[in-house]
């Protein structure tokens, strides 16, 4: 009773509201050298919590307490508790502990076992929450080593060892936890990860994202009450579940430390526990995770009712009355036939290479072979005499394509194109064509190569962003303003520089001066060089002297830049002390390319930088150019989100000093193809002409 008594204490210091929203929230982050920022240029303000104090913004003050090679265990190599800033931290008395440890535990002279490791772990969550300010623990997961040398740190042990014992001590001790061992994928890159082992600027910018997201959704939520009746507790990974029976029917909820307004949940259909980085991640976002058996019963009117009895009892008990619903492989099939006969109350339906015909799967009239036990049950649970009969059923998820279109229900299906047990073109691809028949295309991720298996994607960011989308509860990063974290050879800057420095050589450069034009945007406004110190390559500067006059102009553009960098420089990078005549905005091709943001959200970003420029630079005429077309081709797929693009700021009413102009037209032929010679290879960047050729409209329309 002692242990739950604690949880739940710890539960309810989630909500910073009352006396925490009055004051700033101190924020520690507990760790090593990764908390630290070890391998980042200008780690002070790159570092994962330096990163994450810009994301939380000015209610929180969050100090980076890490230190370089840190065990948990006390008697490692380097114990943390016996850093200096240890202490540091504890004198900090924060409201939030961030406590990211156990890689360095995993080294062949420091770890001994699980039990031990978890009794170390333990006694450090305990100090911290002994503290006179009563902070609540958030434990963190290993982010996932790449390694491969030997006596070193154990890429497998952080796996199979250290990231279960971080989740049981969670749900021991009822603390927060925030996965990050799935942030970074499965395969190594080399950009997020130089070394295999600490994240660079990027990749820090990442978890301070994660956990950003993390601690605000967490403010807006409350303790999560739900505990079915006579049921029997769980760990799953790190969250308190548990298993019950509802009319004999075995069912599992697991509940999210601070459940969301409106207590949303998602419905496993199948398969439970498997692939969970979905379910899991939507846990930190305060979704509870729900299940309800229908093994052995193939979608048919049996597993319907089964899930309609469910259904009633959980809205009955507080749960949204719009469900997210699940469905790997088999699950597809009472995932689409309970979602046809209850379509108002489906938030949306996420497949994972789902059964769509039981022609298909398993009776194996296509391509697959067909498996004869799982045909033999099949028939049984739908009550066919023959497989004749089932041949002829027409109530297939194929079958409900009208009645999901005709409903507006979000759809997300994620497939390997290999896929020879449930092949897409029997499935997915039938279900998809038939969707944009009825003018209600789906989105389907496609995995070269991947067979069946594995379900979902190591990352499941894409899959969470496309719920939180569909249950309205996505907050748009495009428009929330934070710093870059570039930091690349090939970014056009004198070798050493970084974002911050890049930034402040633009401040540096525009003091003293007064100029008719100033250019906002990334890498392709960067490349008008002007007469910044730190810009190594400048293809449009010639251009511009030409056209406006030398030292009359300046460019504000940072390679990789997006709308959210931008929109953090325009508010507080006092760039008006240059009183430009005119500002031209040229920015979100980086949004895009970067995979995580979609047209709609990009454009409410230009908009929101848009809508800053007009207030940062009050006697200025400003100029908005849509992004310039990219991509070869007229069909490409990069070309028709610019397209999108320029269709949302077109519709768009800006402020009467805003000119809207869309360049599209001044790159291309009669085939809607880019002209020779004006954009580089990656048909991103302009060459000298394609500078020239923006230079002269841009003269034109300042007329």
């Amino acid at each position: 009773m002692k242990r739950v008594f604690l949880a739940c204490i710890c539960c309810m210091l989630v909500l910073p509201a009352g006396s925490w929203a009055k004051r700033i929230i101190r924020v520690a982050c507990v760790g090593n050298s990764i908390t630290y920022g070890a391998g980042i240029s200008n780690r002070e303000k790159n570092s994962y919590p330096a990163q994450l104090q810009y994301y939380l913004g000015d209610g929180y003050e969050v100090r980076n307490f890490g230190s370089n090679g840190a065990t948990a265990q006390s008697d490692g190599d380097y114990p943390y508790v016996r850093t200096g800033v240890y202490g540091e931290s504890m004198d900090f008395l924060p409201d939030i502990v961030l406590i990211k440890l156990g890689t360095n535990d995993t080294k062949p002279q420091n770890w001994k076992d699980e039990k031990h490791f978890m009794e170390e772990y333990q006694a450090l969550i305990d100090t911290y929450r002994s503290l006179d300010s009563h902070p609540q623990v958030i434990l963190l997961t290993p982010v996932r080593c790449f390694l491969t040398e030997r006596n070193t740190i154990n890429p497998r042990i952080i796996e199979e060892k250290v990231r279960p014992a971080v989740e049981q001590l969670a749900c021991d001790n009822g603390l927060g936890i925030i996965n990050l061992h799935n942030l970074f994928g499965d395969r190594w890159d080399q950009a997020v990860m130089p070394d295999r082992l600490h994240p660079s600027a990027i990749g820090a910018g990442a978890m301070a994202r994660k956990i950003g997201d993390y601690l605000l959704s967490a403010a807006q939520g409350k303790p999560a009450a739900f505990v079915p009746e006579n049921a029997t507790a769980f760990n799953f990974h790190g969250y308190r579940g548990y298993d019950f029976q509802l009319d004999g029917v075995p069912c599992k909820v697991v509940c999210p430390t601070a459940e969301a307004e409106g207590r949303p949940w998602i419905w496993r259909a199948r398969f439970w526990g498997h692939e969970p980085q979905t379910d899991i991640d939507l846990l930190e976002r305060g979704f509870h995770v729900v299940y309800c058996d229908v093994a052995d019963l193939y979608g048919s009117d049996k597993a319907v009712k089964r899930w309609d009895a469910f259904y009633k009892y959980l809205v009955k008990n507080g749960f949204h009355k719009k469900a997210v619903l699940e469905g790997m492989s088999r699950g597809g099939l009472v995932v689409y036939n309970w979602a046809a006969r209850n379509a108002g109350k489906v938030a949306c339906i996420y497949a994972d290479a789902p059964v769509m015909d039981i022609k298909s799967w398993p009776m194996g009239q296509g391509a697959y072979a067909g498996s004869a036990e799982d045909v033999t049950r099949m028939l049984a649970a739908y009550g066919f005499k023959d497989e004749e009969q089932a041949m002829r059923w027409k109530k297939n998820p194929l079958d409900h394509a009208a009645r999901v279109a005709r409903a507006g229900i979000p759809v997300l299906h994620v497939v390997g194109d290999a896929d020879d047990i449930v092949p897409v073109a029997e499935n997915t691809a039938l279900f998809e064509a038939a969707m944009e028949r009825l003018g209600a295309p789906i989105s389907v991720i496609h995995k070269p190569g991947v067979g069946h298996h594995p379900h979902s994607l190591d990352n499941p960011e894409p899959i969470v962003r496309f719920i939180l989308k569909a249950t309205g509860r996505w907050s748009n990063n495009c428009t929330r303003a934070v710093p870059g974290n570039e930091y690349r050879s090939a970014a056009g800057w004198v070798e050493g520089s970084e974002w911050h420095s890049v930034a402040q050589d633009i401040e540096t450069t525009l003091d003293g001066r007064r100029l008719k034009l100033l250019l906002l945007g990334n890498s392709i406004t960067q490349g008008w060089g002007g007469m910044r110190c730190l810009v190594s390559y400048k293809p449009g500067k010639k251009a511009m002297d030409d056209a406006v006059g030398e030292g009359r102009w300046e460019s504000a553009g940072i390679s990789g830049d997006r709308t959210q960098n931008l929109l953090w420089r325009v508010r507080y990078g006092n760039y008006n002390r240059c009183a430009p005549e005119y500002v031209v905005i040229a920015i979100g091709i980086n949004n895009l390319i970067s995979g995580r943001d979609t047209a709609e959200d990009t454009a409410d970003g230009i908009i929101a930088v848009t809508e800053e420029a007009c207030r940062q630079f009050p006697d200025s005429k400003i100029i908005l150019l849509g992004l310039f077309p990219s991509g070869k081709e007229p069909d490409s797929e990069i070309r028709k989100m610019c397209d999108r693009i320029h269709e949302l700021l077109g519709a768009h009413a800006f402020d009467a000093r805003v000119s809207y102009a869309n360049p599209t037209g001044w790159f291309l032929d009669e085939r809607g193809a880019i002209r020779d010679g004006l954009y580089s290879g990656d048909y991103i960047h302009f060459t000298d002409k394609g500078y020239a050729c923006v230079a002269s409209h841009l003269v034109q329309m300042m007329k």
